[in-house]
């Protein structure tokens, strides 16, 4: 493992632990993580979601931490309040481990600008 992949492990356990105060349970994994952004970045609070609200919120999320690095940004909200956004630079070709890294570097980031937890 390169010493870049292992420092990122090493904040994103930090962001889990960090995560375990919070909410009271550490996240299962990435999908949990960015189902908890989904959540936040909607703005309803927790309630009851069917499982196609699930996916969208996992969506707004993923949009969300990847407008961080200018890949998205927000177009509109809809008469229920959910966010919709737009691409507007193309995402790198990449295999399912890169594309995990990638969520999970901007996962770490918007923790740190968004409620300026130190994850370093």
């Amino acid at each position: 493992m390169f010493k870049k992949d292992l420092d990122l492990e090493k904040r994103w356990s930090k962001l889990l632990l960090g995560l375990k105060d919070l909410i009271g349970k550490k996240p299962a994994d990435l999908n949990g993580i960015l189902f908890i952004i989904g959540v936040q970045e909607l703005g309803k609070g927790m309630k009851n979601f069917s499982k196609e609200q699930k996916q969208d919120l996992i969506h707004i999320a993923v949009c969300k931490v990847l407008s961080l690095a200018g890949f998205y940004e927000l177009d509109f909200i809809d008469q229920d309040g959910w966010p919709h956004w737009k691409l507007v630079k193309e995402l790198p070709h990449f295999d399912l481990l890169e594309q995990e890294k990638l969520l999970k570097i901007q996962v770490l980031e918007y923790f740190e600008k968004e409620f300026e937890i130190d994850i370093k």
